[in-house]
């Protein structure tokens, strides 16, 4: 279909794996499945039901169509799971199945145990370009070229001190979203309109719910509070940014008339499809295509965050797919900034040839740069 070759080149493969139908039913019945365990610990529902439930759920196989279907219908997926869910239980087990639960709970539970589970990638690939950026750094500490402002040649720098700049640019977003990871993303549970009703201590059974997912226990349920959310795609669209402003660059300097650097070369990279004679920056485009979008889907999130009253009218179901998306494109970016990085392809002589024939002295500033490179180099060692 059309969406595989228009959007999917952009994105992570295995990323879009993780998101697949298949994983979101499977975080909703884990959410569903750890609230009755969650429950039956509490006294509210009888000894033994959450196993029960398993059991029957073991080998359910959901009806994708229906489920499609039924979000058309319900403005939400979570409304025909449960009613599917429950129709393959026995009768007396029914009432035990999403007791005291909206189907918010489950939705927004389901995407920050899979988010919470998919985030570390994105961390390591950071952390994969922040390895291959320090190696340019310590390489091209000495590799004196231009200095550029307001695309004009300006004043003498080195390549070492403006990868330091990329690098932590970088790493300044790494660390903004391993924040979150390490604070973990929040279960949602508060029932119809966050109260917990019908629940003597639903925040007890919030906390223990949270326990069983490997999630955070809010202080309150957060059904219009979105303050979570915000910080999550800010977070990634951090990340998104510095990918991009080092894509920019490196496009830039390896225009013809530049050529002070090259992406790796490779086998049918960067063809075109009229012109033989010309290499492409195609990576630095499918990053920058990416990480484009990540920034049109942080738009979207941010403007449906002030939700009202107890539950938000389009503003919540906005922010599902900019979500899911945005970690898709940002792993696929990363994974191609590394690559662009670890074989990026610095033309030392013609460097070295446009500052000669400006006839600037490079000494002082060579200095100044490892001072800046060397700062760098130990912040990221640390």
């Amino acid at each position: 279909m059309a969406c595989a070759f228009l959007q999917h080149p952009f994105m992570s493969r295995a990323a879009l794996e993780h998101f697949d139908n298949a994983a979101l039913i499977n975080a909703m019945k884990h959410f569903e499945l750890a609230l009755a365990d969650s429950e039956e610990r509490h006294g509210v529902l009888p000894a033994g039901t959450g196993d029960t439930l398993r059991q029957h759920l073991a080998e359910h196989v959901f009806d994708l169509e229906d489920l499609e279907a039924g979000t058309a219908l319900g403005g939400n997926v979570a409304i025909p799971f449960v009613r599917q869910a429950k129709a393959a239980l026995p009768e007396p087990l029914r009432a035990h199945f999403h007791f005291a639960a909206t189907s918010q709970d489950v939705l927004d539970s389901a995407l920050m145990l899979l988010s919470q589970q998919r985030l570390p990638t994105l961390l390591m690939l950071a952390q994969r370009n922040l390895r291959a950026l320090a190696a340019l750094m310590d390489r091209h500490r000495d590799t004196a070229m231009i200095g550029r402002t307001l695309m004009q040649q300006a004043l003498p720098i080195t390549f070492g001190v403006r990868t330091a700049q990329w690098a932590l640019q970088l790493d300044e977003a790494r660390a903004r979203l391993n924040d979150l990871v390490e604070t973990g993303l929040p279960v949602q549970f508060g029932g119809p309109v966050g109260i917990h009703n019908g629940l003597e201590d639903g925040l007890a059974i919030m906390e223990t719910l949270a326990a069983s997912m490997g999630l955070r226990a809010p202080l309150l349920p957060w059904h219009t509070d979105r303050q979570p959310i915000h910080a999550l795609i800010t977070a990634l669209d951090a990340l998104a940014t510095a990918a991009d402003k080092i894509a920019l660059d490196v496009a830039l300097l390896a225009q013809s008339e530049i050529n002070e650097l090259s992406e790796p070369a490779g086998e049918g990279v960067g063809g075109s499809s009229s012109m033989a004679h010309k290499r492409n920056p195609v990576r630095c485009a499918l990053i920058r295509t990416a990480t484009r979008h990540v920034h049109g889907h942080t738009a979207t999130v941010i403007n449906a965050a002030s939700q009202p009253l107890e539950r938000g009218l389009g503003e919540w179901h906005s922010e599902w797919a900019p979500l899911i998306e945005s970690q898709q494109l940002l792993e696929g970016a990363l994974l191609q900034l590394a690559v662009l990085l670890e074989g990026l392809e610095v033309h030392e002589d013609v460097m070295a040839s446009r500052l000669a024939a400006l006839n600037v002295a490079t000494r002082q500033d060579t200095d100044s740069s490892h001072r800046q490179i060397d700062r760098v180099l130990a912040h990221l060692a640390r």
